[in-house]
């Protein structure tokens, strides 16, 4: 069979496959991702979960999403927040509206439930950015976002961000300290080990819990994407 083009490559890559296509064999590699994960902490249950990269276009904020719809199939309740308050793609993902969101629910201009959005996935909500704010680390580091943390925790099973690649700024290690546990994605033949050790040991720098690896962007022979789990 002929290889995908860049373009539809491209395409399949930015797509809601779980949703769209639960029973295509990427779906099935989310699937296992997911019960990897559930098996990754069999002493406390994961409430929060980041997910980062290395550095932009390796992934990640497609893989955070098709991750939250697998736990949502999972009938867990599941919000999904866009804490790339630099470079936010979930409204796009999603097709949601951004005038308001995250940052300003941080600055106290609204409440969590003005600003959480339905989607088209049952069981998933949707905290999109908003505004992109001048000061993102301090934001993100402020005793508001933890208060969003311990509030959206008596409404929803799982806490999934979306958050800025490690070596371009600090505000995945700052969120990392109040996460149950940091999702690491690389791309293949695009991430070199070199890149991806320096972003674990900024990582292990703030005492993060790393839960494992997501090798994204690796085509089998039939052309499809594979995601692996590994610590």
């Amino acid at each position: 069979m002929a290889r995908k083009s860049t373009v539809q490559r491209a395409q399949q890559h930015r797509s809601l496959v779980t949703h769209d296509q639960p029973k295509s064999p990427i779906s099935e590699q989310y699937r296992t991702l997911r019960t990897n994960l559930e098996f990754s902490a069999v002493d406390k249950e994961l409430t929060t979960i980041a997910v980062t990269s290395s550095n932009p276009s390796e992934g990640k904020s497609l893989t955070t999403a098709n991750l939250a719809v697998t736990f949502a199939q999972q009938s867990k309740k599941v919000l999904l927040i866009d804490a790339d308050l630099r470079k936010p793609t979930v409204h796009y993902t999603f097709r949601t509206n951004n005038t308001f969101g995250l940052s300003n629910l941080l600055v106290g201009d609204h409440a969590l439930e003005q600003v959480v959005q339905d989607v088209r996935v049952d069981n998933l909500d949707v905290l999109t950015c908003g505004p992109v704010p001048p000061n993102p680390s301090e934001l993100l580091g402020s005793k508001a976002m933890r208060q969003l943390v311990e509030n959206a925790k008596e409404s929803y099973d799982l806490i999934i961000f979306d958050t800025p690649p490690v070596l371009a700024v600090t505000d995945s290690q700052v969120l990392s300290q109040f996460v149950d546990g940091v999702l690491l994605v690389i791309r293949s033949k695009v991430t070199d080990k070199d890149t991806a050790i320096r972003a674990k040991e900024l990582l292990n720098q703030t005492h993060a819990n790393i839960l494992g690896t997501v090798l994204n962007d690796r085509e089998a022979d039939e052309g499809n994407y594979h995601y692996y789990y590994g610590n």
